[in-house]
């Protein structure tokens, strides 16, 4: 699963704007990797249905221990419901501990502008 091509649950209003949330995650083992692959369907298939998502995209380099994230949503308040919630609660509680590096951003950016490439979110996520 090298990337899931980014999804549209709801589309937006064209000149809405949306709440960008990106991330990286790197786990300190490759078992660690396999769990965060393993916990990816459930999260996916939840993002498919949440309220306010405006769109998703996943870039898994397992071998290498890396993870990307980026999605946009209606608003901050949407992202933290759907993060409080659902699969994604227990399967983020229940990595934690195998992450070595995490990184997040996020950003308002306008509706015509997506979907967010990979390029803008290694940009937004560089420290």
């Amino acid at each position: 699963m090298p990337t899931l091509p980014w999804t549209v649950p709801n589309t937006p209003p064209h000149d809405a704007e949306v709440h960008v949330f990106a991330s990286r995650f790197e786990t300190r083992t490759l078992r660690g990797a396999l769990r965060f692959l393993a916990g990816t369907p459930a999260v996916w298939r939840q993002i498919s249905r949440a309220p306010g998502a405006h769109g998703a995209s996943l870039r898994a380099q397992p071998l290498r221990k890396v993870f990307w994230t980026v999605s946009a949503w209606e608003s901050e308040g949407a992202l933290k419901t759907f993060a409080r919630s659902g699969a994604h609660r227990p399967i983020s509680q229940g990595l934690s501990s195998q992450m070595s590096d995490v990184a997040f951003a996020t950003w308002q950016t306008s509706a015509d502008r997506l979907p967010i490439g990979w390029e803008e979110v290694a940009r937004r996520l560089q420290r």
